[in-house]
C-alpha cells in the first residue's frame, strides 16, 4: 500500500518559490496603500500587542499570557484581536487620521480565510462621517487590484470588477431580497424580538431553542445573504440592525439601525467599519451584555478595559474601519487561501 510522503516545510526553496509571486504582490500592495494614506494626511502608528482586554465580543477568543513585573508580581495579558482600543486612545490624545498594519490574534479560527495570527489594516478619521471611510475602503480595494496588476478578483466561482461602482445595499434590503424577511420589523427599540425573528426565519434556516436573536440573524446572513454579496462588483452592506451594532453608534434618524457597514468581494467579507460610538455608558452596557453571553456559552469572560472607556468618553466623533489585509492580498493576487500570501505560514502540528 502506498504511503503518503510528508509535506515539506514552507521554507524549502521549491515550495517557497511557488508562493514568491504572491508575496511580491503583497509587497507592492503594501507600498501602494502606504502611499494612499500618506497622500491623504494619515499618520502610520504602531500600537501595543499585549492588552488588559482583547475586546469584549461574545464570539472572539484571544490567546493569553502571564507577564511578570520587576517585583515578581504576575499579571494576565491578552494578545490583541484588533488595535481598536489603542487606536481610539490615540484619537482621544489628539490624533486626527491614523492607520496601522497590525498583527492580531484570534483563537478558534483556522480555514482558507482564517488564521490565528494575521494582519489587520485599520484606519480612523476623527471628525468625519462614516461615509468617508466607506469611500476609503472602496478606493483601497481598487488600489490593491491596480498594484497587483489585476482588474478582476476571482474566488470560488465568483468574479468582481475591482474598479466597478460598488453595490450599496442596506441589511434590511438584503434580508428582504435574499431571504424574504423584514428584519427591521423584529427590532423593538434597540433590542431584537427573538420570537418574531424566529417566526419569520423558520422557513429558511434551522432554529434551535437555544438560539438568540443574534444567532438567528447570523444564520440568515451566512446562509442566504453573504453568498449573494460581492458578485460582479463590491458590495457595501450597511445600516446593521442595532442589536448587531458592536461598537458603532446608533443612526440618529432611525434607532433601529446603526452606523455600521461591511464590504464584500466574491462573497468574502473584507472590511467592517463604524461610525464610532463615544458614549462610554452605552459601551459598558454592550460589553456587559456580550460578556454575560460569553460566560453562558463558553464559560469565560474578558475584563473591561476601564482606561479604554475613559478614553472613549474623551475622544472626538470619529469613523474607522478594520480590513483583513491577508484576504485582500489573496483576492488581488489570485491566490486561493490566505496561507499563500503570508511570508511565514503557521507551523502545523
Amino acid at each position: 500500500m502506498a504511503v503518503n510522503s510528508p509535506i515539506s516545510p514552507w521554507w524549502t526553496p521549491n515550495r517557497f518559490a511557488d508562493r514568491k509571486p504572491f508575496l511580491e504582490k503583497r509587497a507592492a500592495i503594501t507600498n501602494r496603500l502606504r502611499a494612499f494614506f500618506a497622500e491623504n494626511g494619515f499618520t502610520e502608528v504602531e500600537t501595543s500587542v499585549l492588552q488588559v482586554s482583547p475586546g469584549n465580543e461574545t464570539h472572539l477568543h484571544a490567546p493569553r499570557t502571564e507577564i511578570t513585573g520587576a517585583g515578581a508580581a504576575a499579571a494576565t495579558r491578552y494578545l490583541r484581536t484588533s488595535p481598536e482600543f489603542s487606536a481610539k486612545k490615540l484619537l482621544a490624545a489628539g490624533e486626527q487620521r491614523i492607520f496601522e498594519f497590525a498583527r492580531v490574534f484570534r483563537d478558534r479560527e483556522r480555514s482558507d480565510l482564517h488564521l490565528t495570527e494575521f494582519t489587520m489594516l485599520e484606519w480612523y478619521r476623527a471628525g468625519e462621517p462614516y461615509a468617508g471611510v466607506m469611500a476609503d475602503a472602496v478606493t483601497i480595494v481598487a488600489s490593491a487590484a491596480d498594484a497587483a496588476g489585476s482588474r478582476h478578483f476571482k474566488f470560488r466561482g465568483r468574479t468582481i470588477d475591482a474598479f466597478a461602482e460598488p453595490e450599496m445595499l442596506t441589511v434590511a434590503a438584503a434580508f428582504e431580497r435574499f431571504a424574504g424577511i423584514d428584519v427591521l420589523a423584529t427590532i423593538d427599540g434597540a433590542e431584537g424580538d427573538r420570537p418574531r425573528l424566529a417566526a419569520a426565519a423558520g422557513k429558511v434556516v434551522r432554529i434551535t431553542d437555544d438560539d438568540t436573536w443574534s444567532d438567528i440573524f447570523a444564520k440568515v446572513l451566512v446562509e442566504h445573504v453573504e453568498p449573494n454579496l460581492g458578485n460582479g462588483a463590491m458590495t457595501l452592506l450597511y445600516e446593521y440592525p442595532t442589536p448587531e451594532a458592536a461598537l458603532a453608534r446608533t443612526n440618529p434618524d432611525d434607532p433601529r439601525v446603526a452606523e455600521r457597514f461591511e464590504l464584500y468581494a466574491c462573497g468574502v467579507e473584507l472590511a467592517n467599519g463604524f461610525g464610532e460610538l463615544t458614549d462610554a455608558d452605552e459601551l459598558r452596557r454592550r460589553f456587559g451584555h456580550a460578556m454575560d453571553e460569553k460566560q453562558r456559552r463558553y464559560g469565560e469572560r474578558y475584563p473591561i478595559d476601564e482606561d479604554f472607556l475613559a478614553a472613549t468618553a474623551a475622544m472626538p466623533p470619529a469613523s474607522g474601519v478594520a480590513l483583513g489585509f491577508d484576504r485582500l492580498v489573496m483576492l488581488a493576487a489570485g491566490a486561493t487561501a490566505v496561507d499563500q500570501v503570508i511570508w511565514t505560514p503557521p507551523q502545523e502540528n
